[in-house]
Formats: C-alpha cells, sequence, structure tokens
C-alpha cells in the first residue's frame, strides 16, 4: 500500500476513534450496541423456533433441517463482509480514502453476486436438499416451502450484513445496532401474525415463519442503507461507483473467501450431525435445532464483540499501533471468556427450562437436557477461540481461522461423532463437541503465536529502532 496515499490537495483525514480513543472504552462503546443488537437477533432466532414449534415437532424438524443452508448464505454474506471489514479499517487506518471507499463498492457489488446465487438455488433446488434427508412429507414439504422463501429473497440478509458492517468499518456501531434490532423486533411481531394467520392474515404456518425473517431482512437493509446515505461520510455510496475493481475484490476475497469456508464448514458439520442424529430418531435433529436456537443467546453477545474488534484491530494495524492490537485483543478474549461462563452456568443449571420453551415432548425433554449440559462444556474453550479466529481475519490471514474451523469440525467433531454414534448410544455423540473444541484452542493458540511473532513483532522492532 502506497505510504502517502492522500492526492495533492485532499484534506488530511482525522484521526479516527479506534486510533485514539482508549481500548477499553472503545471496545464498550462498539462492543456493547453490537452485543445488544446480537442479543436481539437470538431472541427473534427463538420465537421463530418457539412459533414454528406450536405447529408441529415435524415443522420444528423442518426449519432445523433447513439451518445448514441457511446457515451457508448467512456465511458467504457475512465473510464477504469480513473481506470488506478487514480491508476497509485497515484504509482508514492508513488514511487511503479512495481504497476505503473501493473497498466498500466493492462489497456491494459481491453482494449483488451473492443473491444472484441463492436466488437461483431456491428456486430450482429447494425441495431436492430436503430428500435427501428424510423421505418424511411433512418434514420435507414444509422445509421447501421455508428455505425457498428465505432463500429466493436473500438480497435482504446480503445487502443488510453488508451495509452494517460499512457502518462498524468506520465505528458507527450505534447505527448497525438500530438497523438490526428494527429488522429483529419486526420479525418477532410478524411471525405469530404470519404462522397462525392473526389480523386478517392468512394462516401460513412455516412458510409464514420464513416470509417474517425476509420482511425483517429487507427492512433492517433498508435503515442500514438510509444510516450510509445520510451518516457515513468516509463512505459516500453511488450506483455509479459499484463497478468490480480486479485488485480489490482480490484483496477482499483473499480475507473473505478463507471465512466463507471456515462458516461454510458449520454448514456440512450441521449437515453431518443431523445424518448422524435421524438414524437415532428424528427428535434427536429436533433437539439438535433446538440447541443451536438457544446457544446464540450465548454466542451472539461474543459475535458482537468479535464484529467491535476486528475493525480496531485492523485500523491500528495500519496505524502500526501495536500496544492498541494486543489490549484489543486481550481485553476481547477476557470479555468472551466471561460470557461464555455465564452461558455453562445456564446449560449446566436450568436446560429443561429452555427445552421447554419449545414444547418438548417427554422423549424431547429427555434428549434434549443431556444434550444441552454435554455440549456446554465446549463454552468454557470457544471464547478464546472466536476472539483469536477473529484476531487472523483482522490482520489479513483468514487462512489460520480456516484451519482452526476445519480441524474442530470436520477433522475432529464428525469423526468423533459417527464413532460414538456405533456404540448405539445417543447420549455419547453429544461428546464429540467439547472433545472437538479442546483441539480447537491448542491450535488456535499456537497459529496466534506464530501470527503475532511474523506481523506484530516487527512492527514493535521497527517503534524501537
Amino acid at each position: 500500500m502506497a505510504n502517502n496515499p492522500v492526492q495533492e490537495g485532499q484534506a488530511t483525514p482525522q484521526e479516527n476513534k479506534m486510533g485514539t480513543m482508549p481500548v477499553g472504552r472503545l471496545l464498550a462503546t462498539m462492543g456493547l450496541p453490537m452485543a445488544l443488537s446480537m442479543l436481539v437477533q437470538a431472541l427473534y432466532n427463538v420465537v421463530d423456533s418457539y412459533f414454528v414449534s406450536q405447529l408441529s415437532e415435524e415443522a420444528l424438524t423442518a426449519v432445523s433441517l433447513a439451518f445448514p443452508m441457511q446457515n451457508f448464505m448467512i456465511a458467504v454474506a457475512s465473510g464477504t463482509a469480513v473481506g470488506v471489514n478487514a480491508l476497509l479499517s485497515r484504509s482508514l487506518g492508513c488514511k487511503d480514502l479512495p481504497e476505503a471507499q473501493r473497498s466498500a463498492h466493492n462489497g456491494l457489488f459481491l453482494s449483488l453476486l451473492g443473491t444472484a446465487l441463492f436466488l437461483l438455488f431456491g428456486l430450482f433446488f429447494s425441495r431436492a436438499f430436503f430428500e435427501t434427508q428424510t423421505a418424511i412429507a411433512a418434514i420435507v414439504d414444509g422445509g421447501e416451502q421455508y428455505l425457498r422463501i428465505v432463500t429466493v429473497f436473500s438480497f435482504g440478509i446480503f445487502f443488510e450484513i453488508m451495509l452494517e458492517r460499512l457502518l462498524q468499518s468506520t465505528g458507527r456501531t450505534i447505527y448497525s445496532m438500530i438497523s438490526q434490532m428494527v429488522g429483529a423486533i419486526t420479525n418477532i411481531i410478524l411471525d405469530p401474525i404470519m404462522i397462525f394467520g392473526l389480523l386478517g392474515f392468512p394462516m401460513m404456518g412455516v412458510a409464514g415463519a420464513a416470509a417474517a425473517t425476509v420482511i425483517g431482512q429487507i427492512l433492517a437493509m433498508l435503515v442500514a442503507l438510509y444510516f450510509n446515505l445520510r451518516k457515513n461520510v468516509e463512505l459516500p455510496l453511488s450506483l455509479k461507483r459499484m463497478r468490480p475493481n480486479g485488485r480489490t475484490l482480490l484483496t477482499i476475497l483473499g480475507v473473505g473467501l478463507p471465512s466463507i469456508l471456515m462458516m461454510s464448514i458449520g454448514s456440512v458439520m450441521t449437515y453431518g450431525m443431523n445424518q448422524i442424529l435421524l438414524a437415532f430418531t428424528s427428535t434427536a435433529a429436533a433437539v439438535f435445532g433446538v440447541y443451536f436456537k438457544l446457544q446464540s443467546f450465548i454466542f451472539m453477545p461474543v459475535f458482537g464483540l468479535n464484529n467491535a474488534m476486528v475493525p480496531i484491530i485492523a485500523y491500528n494495524y495500519g496505524a502500526r499501533k501495536t500496544d492498541r492490537i494486543r489490549k484489543t485483543m486481550i481485553l476481547s478474549m477476557i470479555a468472551a471468556s466471561c460470557l461464555m461462563v455465564v452461558g455453562f452456568t445456564l446449560f449446566q443449571t436450568i436446560p429443561h427450562v429452555f427445552m421447554n420453551i419449545f414444547e418438548a415432548s417427554e422423549e424431547m425433554l429427555s434428549i434434549g437436557v443431556t444434550a444441552l449440559r454435554t455440549i456446554s462444556y465446549s463454552f468454557i474453550f470457544a471464547g478464546v477461540c472466536i476472539i483469536a479466529g477473529s484476531v487472523f481475519q483482522a490482520l489479513g490471514n483468514g487462512v489460520y481461522s480456516l484451519i482452526v474451523s476445519v480441524a474442530r469440525q470436520l477433522v475432529v467433531l464428525l469423526p468423533v461423532a459417527y464413532l460414538f454414534s456405533l456404540t448405539g448410544q445417543l447420549d455419547k455423540v453429544w461428546l464429540a463437541f467439547p472433545i472437538a473444541e479442546i483441539v480447537s484452542v491448542c491450535i488456535s493458540l499456537a497459529l496466534l503465536r506464530r501470527i503475532f511473532q511474523k506481523k506484530i513483532a516487527p512492527l514493535m522492532a521497527q517503534k524501537q529502532a
């Protein structure tokens, strides 16, 4: 990157708060709004499944089996946004406004491509996706309706995520929080209305849950667009500037593709786990889906903290402020670990309360209580792994995050879960989660040490010279 990217006659950009505000205060002011908005996101995920569970266990299972593809869609949107976020924040740290603006517009272009991809999938492959998992007609029919709607109208989630990340990259997390909360609250309100046909609406069942979801996403997208146009002065958006730039796209994808692959691995893992669990009973797959909804209450605030941390580290890496990078990482790990301990405690003490939210049958309750308690042991290690993975991305080395994710979910978790399933004891399958997380934290710490030696230590040496 050029040493002096500000052109002659162009005003020198003022120092962003990410390079000047005390790190603890900065993390709090950026992270708390994101954590709050993520909690609302988690709430609407649970509310969504709660109302669907009122229809039938088959309807709940259908939504659970749709999760891998829905997660893949979010992985593509979020992973692309991670690449944009890292480049944009780094460019702002270097005072390279033209490159920052190019990265924003190229990110929007990539969001358009992602939307087209999932539109085609939704139109032609939704039913086939469910038929590979189960032959139960009620699950296939409900799942097809749900998945087709959320994929065909995926433009809402793609542009919502990208526009919110543009706000986060410049430190305007309060506006990102508002847009996320508007979408989530809209979804929560519309869920019972569209699922059960209240206030004159037709009863849509599972399709109503999908419709409420996409309407919330589209509204959040519009709110985020408004805030970008009116408040994000460093990044003036224009349709004319949404032209692809090869160098910028390659830089974005260099970080974004490993992030997409890393998050997509979660879809592969979920799909594989569903196949293992369906061999026992469809109720086990429903429990697994419920677990993902419940654990979002614990993980979403950590991801909110994560989203605040990435631009801070990327900005200060661009600005060569190594002390701020270290402080940000350490404080983030402490905060994330504290949140995960809270989650572990809740899952250990009141799992039956969580399961009963979803009208759990005796079989579902029995399976679910054991599952939640066993899986939650992985929470103890997960906070460090999540923060380490985002440090890798912020420093432009998303491949390390990919290595950790592949090791945890494909090399360890799925094979161990399958081997335990051969015993014929479902309770043992859940042990694969804490085992995989222990392996993950060991690899994460080793790679974290390596990236600091390669990228941060040289900057510290230059500073001392």
